[in-house]
């Protein structure tokens, strides 16, 4: 009972702070803003007007609920929650992944409504403005059911009891959780072993088959940034990543391909171009991974891409343009 009575209290003061910041607003868009029904929002009017608070009703085509002239309330403190949401204020879809987008949205409008009329109308044109989609191109966000007890985990400092998938199978593991990364969409999770082994590992959160939190609460390390050790291992895993280079001699619409399909790899790659031969074809260096990795990265160059060098590389594409071509000129049955 006294958490119900906390949330709608919760939802009072959100229904008052967004008429004053935003002015008339009608039953269905507060109710939207909310995320309740119409009818709960005709309650929730009702009982700030039995508390005092003067809300005006205009009945029409343009009417909607609105406060009379000069009321501001100052019941804008922040909760601690709203206070940690804060933080993902320019990823509002990662707050939510994390159970954490009625804290942030709460914590905007009693921000917007402490500030100054005129910084309060420049914020809300900033947020009208500019938008932060942290999510990849051409991929449907990869479902992370466990993310919120991940979260959880990170926070309270708690011994985590996963079921993961790697790659060679399914292992269980006891895991210590340092923190939670959003990078081009995915989620991992960066965790000490706690198993006695001093060792941070990275886990993909959409391979988390089962979450658990244990009674169990650890110390972190002394000195972990997390931020810091992130771009380390990215640093060491794109190290590790790119295992040799490849000499190509490349067509015009095969350069123009580089950066689309290596990124900044084959930026520089570009940059680094010898002249013209007069035929138009340039000759770069590429970074690759593994031979298997590169054969399968040159052949999407098509036409436009010739491998000088290495032999090993050369002779693998020239194998896979032969079975190629072997199938393809064979009749469809």
């Amino acid at each position: 009972m006294l958490k119900n009575a906390g949330v709608r209290a919760d939802r009072l003061l959100s229904l008052l702070l967004l008429l004053q910041n935003r002015g008339r607003m009608t039953a269905p868009e507060l109710a939207a803003e909310l995320e309740v029904s119409v009818r709960t929002v005709y309650r929730d009017v009702e009982a700030l007007g039995a508390s005092g608070v003067p809300v005006r009703a205009d009945r029409g085509p343009d009417g909607g609920y609105s406060l009379l002239d000069g009321y501001r309330t100052r019941l804008t403190g922040l909760t601690e929650d709203e206070a940690g949401s804060l933080a993902l204020a320019t990823v509002p879809g990662a707050a939510a992944e994390l159970g954490l987008g009625a804290d942030l949205a709460a914590a905007r409008l009693k921000l917007e409504a402490a500030l100054p009329a005129g910084l309060g109308d420049r914020a809300r044109r900033v947020q009208e403005r500019f938008h932060l989609d942290a999510d990849a191109w051409f991929r449907d966000p990869e479902p992370v059911p466990h993310l919120a007890t991940l979260a959880e985990g990170v926070w309270r400092q708690r011994v985590l009891r996963l079921h993961y998938r790697r790659w060679k199978g399914e292992v269980r593991r006891e895991l210590e959780p340092l923190g939670l990364v959003l990078k081009g969409g995915i989620w991992y999770l960066v965790a000490r072993s706690g198993s006695g082994e001093d060792v941070v590992r990275t886990y993909r959160v959409g391979r988390v088959l089962a979450a658990e939190l244990l009674d169990g609460r650890f110390e972190r390390p002394a000195g972990f940034e997390l931020a810091d050790h992130w771009r380390r291992s990215a640093r060491r895993l794109e190290d590790a990543r790119l295992q040799g280079e490849a000499l190509l001699r490349l067509a015009p619409a095969g350069l123009a391909l580089l950066p689309m399909k290596f990124g900044a790899e084959g930026r520089r790659a570009v940059e680094g171009a010898g002249a013209p031969d007069a035929e138009g074809r340039v000759t770069v260096t590429l970074p690759v991974e593994t031979l298997r990795v590169a054969v399968h990265d040159v052949l999407g160059l098509g036409a436009e891409a010739e491998v000088l060098g290495p032999a090993e590389l050369r002779a693998a594409v020239g194998e896979a343009v032969a079975a190629l071509a072997g199938r393809y000129q064979r009749p469809y049955t």
